[in-house]
């Protein structure tokens, strides 16, 4: 079938339902500072014109418990606290030691460097991976309000992001809204500018991101991925036009990149972090434990569990393979940790922090994703899902941590994040949901604080310990696989028009027929090595 005409098939039909709009929050200005702010979707004000009332319940502005369960440990107590601190601390016991002094190539090329941070070579996750569920996790889930280590009520606490996957951290609340998001000469369209050889976010004269979610221009990674988003988007506005298709040209597009990421999350994303069998039973079988009224996100899910995510980060990447210049100028791969010391208040620095414009700073996709055929030889994979964190993420910049607040250690801030919701531990978890409990055994290095953590581990370092256990790291294990993949499925079945609930299938074009996949997202978006000549 044409494209064209499964594109129209795609689109919502106008329906004459009658029900509630649903306010939805964003941030619709430009950078950090836009944190506050409060708009109505666009989408939503003219939903009635154009697809009929949204009549789904509103999602819940503010964060939820999944379980009712007693905290792993006493969230006021200093000892506590102490643990948290030292557990995460660089030299400490998640701390993978790489050895970075033999630089970012070399340990990329030859991973024996790194015995306690073993690569994933056998799932199909490569080091994309990692920046899509970075890239997720923005687009549900913000806290900009609690203090990171004081106990706070997470029904209490605004979520600012609209929990929905509904791209609100790319589209912000739309041309009416968030016009600074948009190009002045076409208001259905992305603003996007150059970095030199290829793409760039659009940036102010401090060279701020102008996006509706500063967070993704955290890594270079992160913000071509941002861009790619962009890019799709305006390729999608230009087809519908070029052949005609009926209805609002931004809101179809809209829809139609939703649609397509929607699909990426269920069909590719969770299948490789979750496990095929998992997913496929939860689409079959439906929830158990995600059970809410309405759409919300649950701290053991936003702090506990997805915080996984950084047990995949490798220390270094290539971000492309022809952006830098070697001693003779000739074109060379641009090579970096993810984030270096060395590299602060550089104009164009030697790691792949974001925030900054320059020749080199954009990402060659063929090391991060397997696009087939020659392009196979340059993929890398991500990290293993285990209790080593790679080094670099020990000494974040300032700038990469959104509030601009020390400890510069992610998992030290990980672990205190557990004191603030007074999160379950691990095990109860596991006892509560019927899946098997690893005991004290199972985490010997924690015995020496006298604290009983072995016994009441906090969630995030049970759950890469557990998928280290039960599947040698390659995906999560029962506990985290369950409440990831409940909360994201959970998430798309309560929204009325989220793929699940509207018969969709895919209609961009694809190297697969009938599946659609982040590779096709990047051809679409025309950032791929065959549109590039790279």
């Amino acid at each position: 079938m044409p494209l064209e005409a499964v594109m129209a098939q795609a689109q919502p039909p106008p329906t004459g339902r009658r029900g509630r709009f649903s306010r939805r929050r964003f941030i619709g200005g430009v950078g950090a500072g836009v944190a506050g702010a409060v708009v109505l979707n666009d989408v939503e004000a003219r939903a009635s014109q154009v697809e009929g009332p949204v009549v789904t319940a509103a999602p819940d502005p503010r964060f939820s418990r999944m379980f009712e369960l007693p905290a792993f440990a006493n969230p006021t107590s200093s000892a506590v606290r102490a643990a948290m601190n030292d557990i995460g601390k660089l030299g400490g016991l998640l701390d993978a030691r790489d050895p970075l002094h033999e630089g970012p190539i070399r340990l990329i090329t030859n991973p024996e460097l790194s015995p306690n941070n073993r690569d994933n070579l056998l799932t199909g996750m490569t080091a994309g991976t990692t920046f899509v569920g970075q890239f997720i996790d923005h687009d549900v889930t913000f806290d900009a309000q609690s203090p990171l280590g004081v106990v706070t009520e997470p029904t209490a606490t605004s979520n600012t992001r609209d929990t929905r996957l509904d791209l609100d951290s790319v589209y912000g609340g739309g041309p009416s809204a968030s016009p600074q998001l948009y190009s002045s000469a076409d208001r259905a369209k992305f603003r996007i500018e150059s970095g030199g050889l290829f793409e760039d976010l659009p940036r102010t004269s401090s060279q701020t991101a102008i996006i509706a979610d500063p967070r993704n221009d955290e890594n270079m990674m992160i913000s071509g991925l941002h861009a790619a988003f962009l890019l799709a988007h305006n390729r999608t506005v230009d087809f519908r036009r070029a052949n005609n298709l009926a209805g609002d040209v931004w809101f179809h597009s809209r829809r139609t990149i939703i649609h397509h990421y929607q699909w990426i999350v269920v069909n590719e994303f969770l299948p490789q972090i979750c496990g095929r069998a998992l997913v496929d039973d939860i689409l079959r079988n439906g929830l158990r434990w995600y059970r809410f009224s309405r759409p919300t996100m649950p701290v053991e899910f936003q702090t506990g569990v997805y915080r996984m995510g950084h047990s995949l980060v490798r220390p270094s990447y290539r971000a492309n393979l022809l952006g830098d210049r070697d001693a003779n100028g000739a074109p060379a791969p641009f090579f970096g940790f993810i984030f270096d010391p060395a590299g602060e208040s550089q104009s164009d620095p030697i790691d792949l922090r974001g925030r900054r414009r320059a020749r080199r700073r954009f990402i060659g996709w063929q090391t991060f994703f397997d696009f087939g055929g020659d392009q196979t030889q340059h993929v890398r994979p991500n990290k293993r899902i285990d209790t080593s964190i790679s080094t670099p993420l020990f000494r974040l910049p300032l700038q990469a941590i959104a509030s601009g607040d020390p400890p510069v250690s992610l998992p030290q801030r990980n672990l205190l994040r557990h004191l603030t919701w007074s999160l379950p531990s691990g095990q109860r978890i596991a006892a509560a949901t019927g899946s098997p409990v690893l005991g004290s055994a199972s985490f010997p290095e924690l015995r020496p604080y006298g604290l009983g953590l072995d016994a009441s581990t906090p969630l995030w370092y049970y759950v890469l310990r557990e998928a280290s256990v039960f599947n040698d790291g390659l995906r999560l294990g029962p506990v985290g696989g369950r409440i990831v993949a409940e909360t994201l499925i959970g998430l798309l079945r309560m929204d009325e028009f989220s793929y699940l609930n509207s018969g969709f299938r895919p209609s961009l074009p694809s190297q697969t027929p009938g599946d659609f996949k982040l590779t096709d997202l990047l051809r679409w978006a025309r950032v791929d090595p065959a549109s590039r000549g790279q």
